[in-house]
C-alpha cells in the first residue's frame, strides 16, 4: 500500500478505535491519525509475530482493517494511561 493509503487507513482506524473506546480522549484529530497509522503498523506486526499470518495484504482486505483497528485500540489505551498520569 502507498503512503496515502496508510494515512487514510490510519485516520479511519483511529476514528473507529475512538468509537469503540468511548470516553474523553486527550488528543485531537492529529493524534487520532498518528495513533491510527502507528496502530496499523503495530497490528500488522503483532499479527505476523503472534499468529504467523500476513495481516497487511491490501487496503480493502478485512485482515488489514482488523489489524489496524486492534493496533489503534492498543495504542489509544496506552496513550490514555500515559496522558492521565501527567
Amino acid at each position: 500500500m502507498g503512503i496515502i493509503a496508510w494515512i487514510l487507513l490510519g485516520l479511519l482506524a483511529g476514528i473507529i478505535a475512538k468509537m469503540l473506546m468511548p470516553g474523553k480522549d486527550p488528543g485531537g484529530i492529529i493524534v487520532t491519525t498518528l495513533i491510527g497509522i502507528a496502530g496499523g503498523l503495530l497490528g500488522g506486526w503483532l499479527g505476523k509475530v503472534i499468529f504467523d499470518v500476513d495481516s497487511i495484504d491490501g487496503f480493502f482486505d478485512l485482515s488489514t482493517w482488523v489489524a489496524a483497528v486492534v493496533g489503534a485500540l492498543i495504542l489509544l489505551a496506552a496513550y490514555r494511561l500515559l496522558a492521565r498520569r501527567r
